[in-house]
């Protein structure tokens, strides 16, 4: 039997409502025997040359084809009463344009949806291209309504919007302020309205004030739809919850498990011990609160922190996805007190290599609350009055384990990304005070590899019992994204093979060469910016990042519904009490993994916003100062510059640089003067002056001190390919009186 030309494959993936699976693209061709093996190796040669893409579920479609899954924004509602979307990221300048989507009326009629509301819905893409929508469900923070602080204007008043998109002030009439006063934090409504400088806006909401500390976690948490306050329903709930007895339980309270956290962290949802067995093996136990005896299915608990979908992390405060009763109480590991937990008894070999586990129901007893730099510092000999009695019977046999982990994870080709993270200080004012660099310690890493193997049995025991299960999952990276990589990282001598499906090993390669280079963080970075977003989905396509066949995320209950999800799935399929998955979560899972893999990037999205709105306003004392940065990304607008001193990132708008026209060469992360052949790129240093800073909206201007360009040295610039018009920028001189040129 023949198999389907490239072409015809192509045709009906383009066909094709939803993308399709590898099994259902073999059943819809007929393809049976010795075909299979051709077809899939012509699968992956359109793969490998951009001309199919696989989607997070596993599924093929053409590049263009929208995910079957997507947050669509209203546009219009024509006379026919139809209402059509677009897509709410979309770019057009580099995606063209957008496809037309029309939503489709349930059996109520359509969900009183208005223009500018947003909402998740079910993609199917017609014969004809145009794509049919479901709607799963509608979105928080319409796009009728801003966010802003009140200004008063001599008799008038303004709304400032907090998002440094904003292009302009919004006018408030003072019938219209609804209490609101000068400096209060507020929600405004668009009013209808033509011919006005301003658009005008109607106080619907306060929801603080500018001065307020809080004030900046406040806005970026408000932008998301993030919401600090618990329902009473909830709350109480929550105050009504006990410590279980002992009975159906395992005894683990003599075995001395510890905690180890951040010196700032509140709660403890992880316990570890190991010891050395026969063999030059280990018996490794991890420990993570029971948070399912306490939420059990569709109870307001439940409903509230399936809303949430997880913790949001700001400098100064967390958005617990679970009231502090339990989040800070009950299912907290503190040292010394009985804790119910979901644990996992792990034997591994002197590999690594993971050879049994065994998930139980227990009841622990902390041996002692720890901080990573205290391990550390008594695993490099300098113990203190909690860590010295247990250093032969916890801390080296922990340290012991982690470095036969560690050596395995070396040996498969986890990604190792050499990515510094930077930590806001904060004072007891709420106030900024400075920024770090956080020390990445061998204490951190052990519980990393510890959390990583107990993900990786959860996700095992749930395969063992054909039980529903939460994957994390991690697609490889787009070829069109890692030819990029392979093109720039030539210039440094390093190289990715080319004509073959990339393995994680051997990127890892690659790093591991750039290690010792001046510029490894850039190689990073620019592998790091190849990667695709790693989401929840109850199908499996493994973990590229880790290189890891089967993961699922178990060990952080508190702080993220997907951890919930596993543990309930394991508590029903190895018959571990009450409190397992039901039937209906097990039928919506799909839904819920999407729901959830979109709260997380709304809390990312969160967080980001804070850190930059922390930092700016931390800076708006240094305006006019000049510091030293690199370009860490170059668009065609202008060069995103790190400030080394704060971390900081800023903008130097494509309209300061010096005259010329601009090419934006994606390729090698450069902007390119085409006159003069001035380069900016990606990585190289400079120096530049703060211009502006605003710690309303996060937004801080930067502008360069001479007319030099910015080039990594040694790294040879490649002729750029003929731009296109989209592509090329000009940098023209500002004009004098009478357009005479200055």
């Amino acid at each position: 039997m023949s198999i389907p030309s490239p072409e015809e494959i192509l045709e009906f993936l383009t066909q094709s409502p939803s993308p399709q699976t590898k099994r259902e693209l073999v059943k819809a061709f007929g393809i049976r025997g010795d075909s299979r093996v051709p077809f899939k190796k012509a699968l992956r040669a359109l793969e490998n040359d951009g001309l199919i893409v696989k989607q997070a579920g596993g599924g093929y479609s053409v590049p263009d084809a929208m995910p079957s899954v997507s947050v669509i924004e209203v546009i219009d509602i024509d006379i026919d009463g139809d209402v059509l979307a677009r897509p709410a990221q979309w770019n057009t300048d580099i995606q063209g344009n957008p496809p037309r989507i029309e939503i489709m009326p349930d059996k109520k009629g359509h969900p009183s949806l208005g223009v500018s509301d947003r909402i998740l819905a079910r993609l199917e893409r017609q014969a004809d291209g145009v794509y049919q929508a479901r709607t799963i469900r509608r979105l928080d923070t319409p796009k009728d309504r801003v966010m802003g602080v009140i200004r008063r204007q001599k008799n008038n008043y303004i709304l400032q919007p907090t998002d440094k998109k904003a292009r302009y002030n919004f006018d408030v009439a003072q019938t219209d302020l609804g209490g609101a006063k000068e400096g209060d934090l507020a929600i405004g409504e668009l009013q209808p309205g033509r011919g006005l400088k301003n658009k005008k806006v109607r106080i619907v909401d306060v929801i603080g004030v500018e001065s307020d500390p809080k004030a900046i976690s406040l806005i970026s948490a408000h932008e998301m739809g993030l919401r600090e306050e618990f329902p009473d329903e909830v709350l109480k709930a929550a105050e009504k919850m006990k410590e279980p007895e002992l009975k159906g339980r395992e005894d683990l309270r003599d075995i001395p498990l510890v905690t180890i956290d951040g010196a700032d962290a509140r709660d403890f949802d992880d316990a570890v011990f190991a010891e050395k067995t026969d063999g030059g093996g280990f018996h490794l136990i991890v420990a993570i609160a029971d948070v399912a005896y306490y939420v059990q299915p569709d109870s307001p608990l439940d409903r509230e922190a399936y809303k949430r979908g997880n913790s949001t992390y700001f400098p100064d405060r967390v958005i617990p996805m679970l009231p502090e009763a339990l989040s800070n109480d009950l299912c907290s590991l503190r040292s010394n007190e009985n804790r119910a937990c979901m644990a996992v008894h792990m034997q591994i070999g002197k590999d690594g290599a993971l050879k049994s586990y065994k998930f139980v129901r227990g009841l622990m007893r902390s041996a002692a609350r720890l901080t990573y730099e205290q391990v550390q510092a008594a695993k490099d000999g300098v113990t203190d009055d909690a860590t010295g009695p247990i250093m032969d019977i916890v801390i080296n046999p922990l340290y012991e384990a982690y470095d036969v982990l560690w050596k395995s994870r070396e040996k498969r080709g986890a990604l190792d990304l050499d990515l510094p993270e930077r930590q806001i200080l904060i004072n007891d004012k709420g106030d900024m005070t400075g920024v770090k660099m956080r020390e990445r310690l061998d204490s951190h890493k052990l519980i990393e590899e510890f959390m990583i193997l107990a993900n990786v049995a959860a996700a095992s025991a749930l395969e063992d019992k054909k039980a529903p299960c939460v994957y994390r999952i991690h697609d490889r990276p787009d070829p069109a994204k890692l030819d990029s990589v392979r093109e720039f990282i030539e210039g440094f001598g390093l190289s990715l093979p080319k004509g073959q499906v990339i393995r994680s090993a051997q990127i890892n390669a690659v790093l591991h060469q750039a290690k010792n280079h001046p510029f490894s963080h850039l190689v990073s970075q620019v592998v790091l910016r190849a990667q695709s977003q790693a989401i929840y989905h109850p199908d499996n396509i493994g973990h590229f990042g880790l290189a890891l066949n089967k993961y699922a995320h178990f060990t952080s209950p508190i702080r993220r519904y997907a951890d919930l999800l596993v543990h309930r799935s394991l508590i029903r399929s190895h018959g571990l009490g009450a409190g397992g998955i039901d039937d209906g979560e097990v039928a919506a899972l799909e839904e819920k993994t999407q729901h959830i893999s979109q709260t997380e990037r709304q809390s990312m999205q969160a967080e980001r916003s804070a850190t930059d709105r922390f930092t700016a306003g931390y800076l708006v004392q240094h305006i006019g100062a000049e510091f030293a940065g690199r370009i860490s990304g170059v668009s065609r607008f202008g060069l995103f510059v790190a400030l080394e001193e704060s971390g900081a990132d800023g903008l130097i708008p494509i309209r300061t640089l010096p005259d010329d026209y601009y090419i934006h060469d994606e390729h090698q992360h450069a902007l390119i003067g085409r006159n003069t052949g001035r380069v900016y790129r990606m990585g190289a240093q400079l120096t530049v002056r703060l211009k502006e800073a605003d710690g309303l909206t996060g937004s801080t201007i930067l502008e360069l001190i001479n007319d030099e360009g910015a080039d990594i040295p040694g790294l040879k610039l490649k002729t750029p390919k003929p731009a296109r018009r989209k592509d090329t920028y000009k940098r023209r001189k500002k004009k004098g009186p009478r357009g005479k040129r200055k």
